[in-house]
């Protein structure tokens, strides 16, 4: 590789996405590269040609291991939608022009669908146009949700983070309930796809029963039968926790988070979801006179570094290590994907993949994976995302709380 490089994050992050910007950075060093640059806030950055020199921050080992435990995007992140290539050619060459105006060889986006489409439009203006310039796909994003890969970095650390959380919110609430049982439903985030309310059955050991009902969007959220496995639940408990994903959907189509209310979207058209739980507490309050608590995760499960996967931090800064080697080797247009290789003992490769089989392509918890009830996981979901929470990695402590590697 002779020239140049830029590594920029995009969309919603993780606990470990600073990881795979890590492994960019260490595997382009160890080729040789001279300067590895970071998009200050995404592709929306570099437009603006808003970029950082990374040896300013990760030119010593204790730089990289400070970002393996800096939540969030150290580079800044954005939810820029790129435009259709035709009529927009002007943005692209734009692009263009600032990577060859830095000698920037290759383009590294970490990201999940949407970035994913971005690196899939400018592999595919460099090929129609007779650019040189390579561009590669790192996967990140907690709703798991990305084809192809047998899971997504920064999905371990989330589900770790609900899996513990859920355990904690149990222990609380069956604190109570003396006099009549205490219902806590909790919100976690999915839209779409249901992985990250799959998680909350990974609170179950030898130690805790785990929730006593999960709702993924892959089903059809029916009210009246929810209330009635509520009321069921309360005349044998004393305490019942539910996990709900954040885009359960009624019959007709709409949300529960909806249901009277407007609900905003944001720059790709999705709606933002919020406020599920807090509907459904107040529809168990009036149909039971039970005592009711909702408690929504919001950005806390993306964002909880302090209990990060070890096996997620290792594997996000895998795929960026990976990916600098597959334009090393002349390939564009492609995503690193995680590949599953064994359960037991759980090991883990990668691949690169074409791209135009990942962007904008959704893939969603199997059906086999739920209960015929729609309210439960298989054994299958155990299998699979057990192995994905294991291990951690001690934060570096500073003043009581952990220390972060803050771009200045």
């Amino acid at each position: 590789m002779k020239g140049n490089v830029v590594v920029g994050q995009s969309g919603g992050h993780t606990a470990v996405i600073n990881s795979s910007v890590a492994g960019v950075y260490a595997a382009a060093k160890k080729l040789g590269v001279n300067k590895v640059y970071g998009m200050v806030h995404g592709i929306e950055g570099f437009l603006q040609d808003k970029i950082c020199d990374l040896d300013e921050y990760l030119a010593d080992e204790t730089g990289i291991e400070l970002l393996k435990r800096t939540p969030s995007a150290f580079l800044g992140s954005c939810r820029f939608k790129m435009p259709k290539i035709e009529g927009h050619e002007d943005v692209y060459e734009k692009i263009f022009e600032i990577m060859e105006k830095h000698d920037i060889e290759c383009l590294f986006y970490c990201g999940g669908n949407d970035s994913m489409d971005t690196v899939k439009m400018l592999s595919d203006y460099a090929a129609a146009h007779g650019k040189n310039q390579r561009f590669v796909g790192v996967p990140k994003t907690i709703d798991n949700d990305l084809p192809i890969t047998d899971h997504c970095p920064g999905y371990g650390s989330a589900a770790k983070y609900i899996a513990t959380s859920m355990k904690e919110i149990i222990r609380d609430n069956s604190s109570f309930g003396v006099q009549k049982p205490t219902v806590c439903i909790v919100e976690i985030m999915g839209r779409n796809a249901g992985w990250l309310t799959a998680a909350a059955a990974l609170s179950r050991g030898s130690d805790c029963e785990g929730p006593d009902a999960i709702y993924l969007p892959e089903r059809v959220f029916d009210m009246d039968a929810f209330i009635e496995k509520v009321k069921e639940l309360a005349v044998k408990k004393s305490s019942v926790v539910i996990a709900v994903s954040e885009g359960v959907q009624i019959a007709d189509g709409r949300f529960v988070c909806e249901l009277g209310r407007e609900v905003a979207v944001d720059a790709f058209g999705h709606k933002q979801m919020s406020g599920t739980a807090v509907i459904l507490a107040q529809k168990v309050a009036e149909a039971t006179g039970l005592k009711t608590r909702a408690i929504e995760f919001s950005t806390l499960q993306r964002a909880a570094s302090h209990i990060a996967s070890l096996t997620d931090i290792n594997e996000a800064f895998q795929v960026g290590h990976d990916a600098v080697i597959a334009a090393d080797e002349g390939k564009t247009g492609m995503m690193i994907t995680l590949d599953r290789n064994g359960d037991d003992p759980y090991q883990c490769g990668t691949s690169a993949y074409d791209i135009h089989a990942i962007a904008n392509v959704e893939r969603k918890v199997p059906d086999e994976w739920i209960t015929a009830d729609g309210t439960d996981l298989t054994d299958d979901y155990e299998r699979y995302g057990r192995p994905l929470i294991m291990g951690e990695l001690m934060p570096l402590y500073e003043n009581g709380t952990p220390r972060h590697l803050v771009r200045k």
